[in-house]
């Protein structure tokens, strides 16, 4: 089956040819057998990225064929179908994830998916600490908790819950009727570190299956590379169409988000107390929609503006993006899914820059070091750095862009060099920064929000800022961003109080 698998690889990189040989080669791998997990994977992973980036729409449909009756080949695996189920290629339907959710996060997906999901208990990390847990909501149990040596938190709720109730769906239950504010729940559950099991099956959750909506753009040419994108060409160009989701449509799109991150094992701050009257979707052409919402305005931040989001290709999920705003700044945590690492990545990011400030008035972008290498080698065997440097932005450290210069004069003499990656480790231990054609350059380079924080301010500047407060407090917190970008003393006080 190999040839077959790389004769589908090779079609990532064979756009602008006729398709229909890649239609037959689909129909003959829907129909084959596989008994290799990771020749599964490269199935499943290639299927999947042909159908966000489809030649046409036969070969969307085929995809979709072939991706639609993928738990039968896993279960077919049996004990082979855990290696389905790391973290890397997790959410493949008829896999398991097995993983750590706050609170919010299980409540939401127990919600949502009911009996498929229950307590871990073999992976549970410390079953001890459920005593807490569990005496707050059934004072019975304190008869045994505070005194045995290892509390049998799980024999206590095997008696007590109804049959037709997992152990998850008892505890959430009882918990969401304890007296007390919302906050003392969460601090139970999330003490007692609840391992989950989520049984996938064929459920629109997996990521084999998830969509919004169907594939609207078919690719007849090459796709875009990183030397096709220019920054400030993007943001000249026309404004994206927005639209604002009716509620309902909001509550949809926000419990596929949850569940598409859950399946990769991520959750996100904004996913959990996302702020579902004001989200957006925008349209970006070439088949890419961003939706794009803050946070509820009972959660947000003291300081920043923090707005999340996740970006579909025709449809299917390709990543999420993470912004906190500050002025005309904004730090950007964007993440292209792995599988879709081939895909126009540059192109995508531009457009949700593109986005940040059309929305939100930003024109600064800030990269944290994590994002470029620091303690994370997928991007040092990526070359992020490289990344975000063609696309122009800077490492803060001074040290480190003269480090960035002689590597760049390197690497332009013999072709075919790369960058070591203990290079490529110590640039990554500076953020990097992008600042517009003829704005200041390094006013941000030394600002740290933690120290802004830290700070006494000054009685003056402590008023002036409180009287933007109120615009972050209601409504869409891009009116708090705009009324601090339009105030150039508020901007020079607080710069200067939050650079060491």
């Amino acid at each position: 089956m190999a040839s077959l698998l790389d004769e589908l690889a090779g079609w990532k990189r064979r756009y602008g040819e006729d398709p229909a040989p890649l239609v037959e080669l689909l129909a003959r791998l829907t129909d084959a057998r596989f008994t290799d997990p990771a020749e599964l994977i490269r199935l499943h992973e290639d299927a999947l990225f042909l159908r966000a980036y489809p030649h046409s729409e036969d070969v969307a449909r085929a995809c979709d064929g072939l991706l639609c009756g993928f738990g039968a080949r896993i279960a077919a695996l049996g004990e082979a179908r855990e290696a389905l189920e790391e973290p890397e290629v997790s959410g493949i339907a008829g896999t398991a994830v097995t993983a750590l959710f706050s609170y919010h996060a299980a409540q939401a997906l127990a919600a949502r998916h009911g009996s498929a999901m229950d307590i871990a208990w073999e992976y549970c990390p410390a079953p001890d600490r459920f005593g807490p847990l569990l005496a707050a909501v059934l004072p019975e149990a304190r008869e045994e908790w505070p005194v045995e040596a290892h509390f049998p938190a799980r024999d206590w709720m095997d008696r007590l819950r109804p049959p037709h109730q997992t152990a998850l769906q008892w505890i959430l239950r009882r918990l969401n009727r304890l007296d007390g504010p919302p906050a003392r729940r969460a601090e139970l559950y999330d003490a007692a570190q609840v391992m989950l099991h989520w049984r996938l099956g064929e459920s629109a959750a997996a990521r084999t299956h998830t969509r919004r909506g169907t594939a609207t753009f078919f690719h007849t040419a090459p796709l875009l590379r990183r030397k096709d994108t220019e920054l400030s060409r993007e943001f000249s160009s026309p404004a994206l169409p927005l639209r604002r989701l009716r509620a309902s449509e909001a509550r949809e799109a926000i419990a596929l988000i949850r569940d598409t991150s859950a399946v990769r094992y991520r959750e996100l701050y904004g996913f959990n107390f996302p702020d579902l009257q004001r989200m957006y979707s925008a349209e970006a052409g070439r088949g890419l929609e961003i939706l794009f919402f803050g946070a509820a305005p009972e959660v947000r931040l003291p300081l920043r503006a923090y707005h999340a989001g996740m970006f579909f290709k025709n449809g299917t999920p390709a990543g999420y993006v993470e912004v906190l705003s500050f002025f005309e700044r904004a730090e950007v945590g964007f993440n292209l899914y792995y599988t879709f690492r081939e895909g126009e990545t540059a192109w995508i990011y531009a457009q949700i820059l593109k986005l940040c400030r059309q929305v939100l008035g930003v024109s600064v972008f800030w990269v944290d070091p994590y994002q470029i290498g620091h303690d994370n080698d997928e991007a040092i065997e990526s070359g992020a750095f490289w990344f975000y440097r063609k696309l122009g932005f800077r490492p803060v450290d001074e040290a480190l862009e003269k480090l960035a210069l002689r590597e760049e004069r390197r690497l332009a003499a013999p072709p075919g060099l790369r960058t070591p990656a203990r290079v490529l480790r110590r640039l990554a231990r500076s953020p990097m920064v992008y600042e517009p054609p003829g704005a200041r350059r390094g006013d941000w380079d030394r600002f740290h929000i933690r120290l802004l924080a830290a700070t006494r301010w000054p009685k003056a500047v402590r008023r002036r800022f409180e009287s933007c407060l109120a615009l972050k407090r209601s409504g869409d917190e891009s009116r708090y961003l705009r009324a601090l970008q339009q105030d150039e003393k508020l901007r020079a006080d607080l710069l200067r109080l939050g650079s060491s």
